[in-house]
C-alpha cells in the first residue's frame, strides 16, 4: 500500500480476534463486507429463539444513511466457534452531515450490534481526533441507548441515533473545557496513576507492578500531542492505553511491549472509563 492509500484507509488488527477498518471518506458496502461481514449476516445465529427479531445491521445502516449518517469506521470480533464469526459482534462509527465542522475532531455515533445474542443494538457518542486516529468514546455526559432485538428495531435505532446527536453540544463543551484547563505536573501523574489502574488493574501489596509506569502512560508519541492541558493528557493516555506498543517489564522482569486492547467490549469500556476520569478531573479543577 502506498502512502496516499494508507492515509485514506486505515486497517488495524486488535489482537487476534478483532479487525478494524477506518477511512477518511464514507465506507461503501463492499469495503465494510470485507472487514466486518457480520454486518451483512443473512439471518440470526441458530442459538436465537423465535422471539429474537432479526433485522440485519446493514438494513439499519441503510436507514441511517437516508437520514444523513455515513459510516467511517467498522470493527468486528472473530469467534473460535466454527460458523459463528458470520454473526458475531460488530461496531460502526458514523458521522452526520450536519456535524461537519472545522474542528480537529469529529463527532461520531457508535453503533454496536450482533446477530448471535451477544449484544442488543447499542448507541453511544464518540469523538474522533484526526491527527492521531484516536477514537474516543464519551463517558457519562451522553446517552447510552440499548435496544433489544424485538419489534421495530430499525425505527428505534434511528430514533436513538438522533438522541445521541443531541448530546454533541454537551460533548463539545466538555472537550473545549478540557483544552482550556492546564494541569500541574503532580496532577498529570495523579491522572496517569488512575488511568494505569484502569488499564492494568489495581495492584495490591505483594503484587508485581504494572508493566509500564504512570509517567510512560502520558508520554507523547508526536509533537502535536505535547502540552499540559487536560485534553492533551487524555489523548496521550488514551492512545498509549489502547494501542499499546510501549516498552515495559513483565512480572518476571522480562522486557516486553504492551499489547493493544483486543475486543470491542474492552475497548469501549476502557474508553468510557478514561473519559469519565477526565471529566472528574475537569470538575475538580473547575
Amino acid at each position: 500500500m502506498n502512502t496516499v492509500q494508507a492515509s485514506r484507509t486505515l486497517v488495524t488488527r486488535f489482537g487476534q480476534q478483532t479487525f478494524v477498518l477506518r477511512s477518511e471518506t464514507p465506507l461503501g458496502d463492499e469495503q465494510m463486507r470485507r472487514a466486518a461481514p457480520s454486518i451483512f449476516a443473512e439471518g440470526k445465529h441458530a442459538s436465537r429463539s423465535e422471539r429474537y427479531t432479526y433485522i440485519p445491521t446493514i438494513e439499519v445502516l441503510h436507514g441511517l444513511r437516508r437520514e444523513g449518517f455515513e459510516p467511517f469506521m467498522v470493527a468486528q470480533g472473530r469467534s473460535r466457534i466454527e460458523g459463528k464469526t458470520a454473526f458475531t459482534k460488530h461496531m460502526i462509527r458514523l458521522r452526520h452531515a450536519g456535524q461537519v465542522t472545522n474542528r480537529p475532531e469529529a463527532n461520531e455515533i457508535i453503533l454496536i450490534n450482533s446477530h448471535d445474542g451477544a449484544s442488543s443494538y447499542q448507541m453511544l457518542a464518540g469523538v474522533f481526533r484526526f491527527i492521531c486516529c484516536n477514537g474516543l468514546v464519551v463517558g457519562d455526559i451522553a446517552h447510552d441507548i440499548r435496544i433489544p432485538h424485538k419489534g421495530n428495531c430499525q425505527h428505534e435505532v434511528i430514533e436513538g441515533a438522533f438522541r445521541v446527536l443531541d448530546d454533541f453540544e454537551a460533548v463539545e463543551a466538555s472537550t473545549e473545557a478540557m483544552k482550556a484547563l492546564t494541569l500541574q505536573p503532580e496532577e498529570e501523574v495523579a491522572f496517569a496513576r488512575a488511568a494505569l489502574a484502569l488499564r492494568f488493574g489495581e495492584r495490591s501489596e505483594g503484587q508485581p507492578p504494572a508493566p509500564i509506569t504512570a509517567e510512560q502512560l502520558i508520554e507523547a508519541r508526536r509533537p502535536e500531542d505535547l502540552g499540559h492541558s487536560l485534553w492533551s493528557i487524555l489523548q496521550r493516555t488514551h492512545e498509549n492505553a489502547l494501542r499499546g506498543g510501549q516498552i515495559g517489564r513483565s512480572a518476571t522482569g522480562r522486557r516486553v511491549h504492551t499489547r493493544a486492547i483486543a475486543g470491542i467490549d474492552r475497548s469501549v469500556s476502557l474508553n468510557r472509563a478514561l473519559w469519565i476520569l477526565a471529566e472528574e478531573m475537569r470538575q475538580l479543577k473547575a
